[in-house]
């Protein structure tokens, strides 16, 4: 079998969509799938080049929209040649460019399927500050984006929670099919001593103390604010003689923004908690595994998360996770024991970080042990991608 994927970007550096493709594509290409993946990105960009699968860069696209001229006419040319094609995403030209040049072709036309990314939750409609997004989105379902989803052969979940959710925001949804194929990642690099040192040199003033692990992008959807008020509050109230409390270790792309900004700002000028919360910036390689194996457990409070890969992430280094009940796939880490999960206020926050401090080392143990079977029963690669190639080889 071919896939073709078209996603918006493939840089790294974007996290999310494009780390969920090349997931997917490591999965199926253990399966004998050949995959090939067509992005709105520079030709002759660097991290093209640096896949194990083709990626055909077509240009950066222009205006909100991300619009190429060149696009229609590459997927007319090129989508004969493939069985299926997966659209990652919603919202830009490349959907519109599908759906066209799918009716243009004559012949032999693939398999359409449409993997959301949790672009479909309702948040996005109902946030405070997404008003005006939230209006165009209205507009662009009506005129563009709902005829692509409802002619699709099936639309393609990583959880249960995001399939039930995908159905609340607009109107006509009538998708032929909901698929829901998961999300599997790989095992982890097993744990060197490099990977250790590579994470101390981003966080020199850490040294060896207990640090618990926030690794996302640093935006607000994140619930990052939550997260620095939830601890400071919790210093504050630490009673003397009572085991010292792990520092907080907030890590991921974003810190040059406004926002990430405010965010030191509050932990070290308003909360003055400049000894126990540190800022690495973005971690990868050996850094980002050593942020992992190190920790106490890892925290994401954020207040939508369609599947959370570097949740998984920290599952599969047997860490257990403490997370809001926005990230869509609290209820199979709340079976399987692999965290504690708390609503996305402050409240919930607070209380979810009291409750690991205090938990008995033996309770954390029998976590530890829960998380990674977690990870083998519900997230790793293997099931996941087997999954998601008997839903598409049933049509």
């Amino acid at each position: 079998m071919k896939i073709l994927h078209v996603s918006p970007s493939m840089d790294p550096k974007l996290g999310g969509v494009c780390q969920a493709v090349r997931l997917i594509i490591s999965g199926l290409s253990t399966l004998g799938v050949e995959n090939e993946v067509v992005s709105l990105d520079a030709s002759d960009a660097k991290f093209l080049k640096e896949d194990p699968f083709p990626v055909h860069g077509i240009g950066i696209g222009q205006g909100p929209w991300s619009r190429h001229p060149q696009l229609i006419p590459w997927l007319v040319v090129n989508l004969p040649r493939f069985d299926a094609i997966v659209v990652h995403g919603l919202w830009l030209y490349y959907g519109y460019a599908v759906r066209k040049a799918i009716g243009e072709i004559t012949g032999k036309k693939p398999k359409l399927f449409v993997m959301p990314h949790g672009m479909l939750d309702p948040y996005f409609q109902r946030a405070a500050g997404r008003k005006l997004k939230a209006l165009r989105n209205f507009i662009y379902w009506k005129l563009i984006e709902g005829k692509l989803i409802n002619m699709a052969d099936g639309i393609l979940f990583t959880c249960e929670e995001e399939c039930r959710l995908a159905r609340e925001p607009f109107r006509p949804y009538k998708p032929k099919r909901e698929l829901v194929v998961g999300l599997g990642s790989d095992q982890p690099p097993a744990y060197t001593p490099a990977m250790a040192k590579s994470f101390s040199e981003k966080v020199p003033e850490l040294g060896v103390d207990a640090y618990i692990l926030f690794l996302s992008r640093i935006h607000e959807k994140k619930g990052v604010d939550l997260l620095i008020k939830a601890y400071g509050e919790l210093a504050t109230k630490k009673v003397k003689g009572t085991p010292q409390l792990p520092k907080l270790v907030i890590a991921g792309p974003g810190l040059e923004s406004n926002y990430g900004q405010d965010m030191k700002h509050l932990a070290y000028d308003t909360l003055r908690l400049g000894s126990s919360v540190f800022f690495p910036g973005m971690l990868t390689g050996d850094a980002k595994w050593g942020a992992f194996y190190g920790c106490e457990a890892f925290v994401l409070p954020s207040h939508q998360e369609n599947f959370g890969i570097a949740v998984v992430e920290a599952l599969a280094c047997a860490k257990p996770v403490l997370i809001s009940n926005q990230v869509n796939i609290w209820r199979e880490i709340e079976s399987g024991g692999g965290g504690l999960i708390a609503d996305d206020t402050m409240e919930g926050t607070t209380h979810m970080l009291e409750r690991w401090y205090s938990m008995p080392d033996t309770a954390k143990k029998s976590m530890v042990k829960n998380a990674k079977d977690c990870f083998i029963n519900s997230f790793e690669k293997g099931p996941a991608s087997r999954r998601f190639l008997e839903k598409i080889n049933s049509l």
